[in-house]
């Protein structure tokens, strides 16, 4: 056994897991936390990490470098995606995590950060051809592949966050907000899977899928074990994304399965999977919901180094 821990340092959120790997691929995950830090805020204006979202981040990445450090870990690994990788000041913001967690963080590219994000949700599935959406704060990610190996791999700068902060200016937003935001998506979306073969399996990762999922379940409480391989129905799903997306914030936080940090933005996180649903060649009627995402793959990717 190894014992990995991995953190995933996003657009929005910060998450960290410890998990003990074995040498046949199994994995017995001992924690997952998340914190909403907002690393990405503002950055699609200015191009910069702002310093208060630089120290949101590293004051919680010190807390995680104590659990890190009383569990015994084997090797760790720290994965800075979209937000990093737009960010001009992105070396300072390396420097400050180097400080406090020890090891150096990787800014994945967008290729790197779709392969892990593939890794970790098909790790445990059987070998259907797939395609494995996973929606950020900053980008989101579409990869094709089989048997354990991608086809073709997409990383796009549309996230919540960053569509939010351009397009969704109203609360709850208006028509027009709603209607060119879906132009920019499907302006964006349409010729990125022009041509794909019809998939029979669609897996959607991270946490706007999961809150959609939650929502179209219902659920009184956010609840891992019902969502984690739910098989909704597209139609369901849709009905979801555009609920949330018309929702004042307001409302959205009293959901209760909401993160509070996540109440701003998923609007146009749900909006970009409703468009990626309508363009997308699926061979299949349904979406199949998992929490295992590119946080396991950067935790297996680690295991191997």
């Amino acid at each position: 056994m190894t014992r990995v821990a991995a953190i995933d340092c996003g657009t929005n959120s910060i998450r960290l897991l410890v998990t003990d790997l074995g040498p046949d691929g199994s994995a017995k995950d001992l924690i997952r936390e998340m914190r909403v830090v907002r690393l990405g805020e503002g950055v699609d204006r200015t191009g910069r990490l702002d310093p208060a979202a630089i120290e949101r981040t590293v004051t919680v990445t010190r807390e995680y470098a104590l659990t890190i450090g009383e569990m015994g870990v084997d090797v760790t690994r720290f994965c800075a995606t979209s937000a990093a990788r737009d960010a001009e000041n992105a070396d300072e913001f390396r420097a400050a995590i180097t400080e406090v967690l020890g090891v150096e963080p990787e800014i994945l590219t967008g290729d790197a950060e779709a392969r892990a994000s593939f890794l970790g949700a098909t790790a445990e599935l059987g070998p259907e051809p797939s395609l494995v959406v996973d929606i950020g704060g900053g980008s989101t990610e579409l990869v094709r592949g089989e048997a354990g190996q991608i086809v073709s791999a997409i990383s796009l700068d549309i996230g919540s966050v960053r569509l939010t902060e351009r397009f969704l200016a109203n609360d709850p937003p208006s028509i027009t907000e709603i209607t060119d935001l879906v132009d920019h998506l499907d302006a964006l979306l349409a010729p990125a899977v022009a041509g794909w073969e019809p998939v029979t399996r669609f897996i959607g990762v991270a946490g706007t899928v999961t809150t959609v999922a939650a929502h179209a379940l219902q659920l009184s409480t956010y609840d891992s074990e019902r969502i984690h391989g739910a098989r909704l129905p597209i139609d369901q799903v849709r009905e979801a994304c555009l609920s949330l997306v018309q929702m004042p914030v307001a409302d959205r936080r009293h959901l209760p399965f909401m993160h509070p940090g996540r109440a701003d933005v998923i609007g146009a996180g749900a909006l970009i999977l409703d468009r990626l649903l309508e363009v997308a060649p699926l061979a299949t009627g349904e979406v199949l919901v998992s929490e295992r995402d590119i946080l396991d793959g950067i935790a297996r990717s680690a295991a191997t180094v």
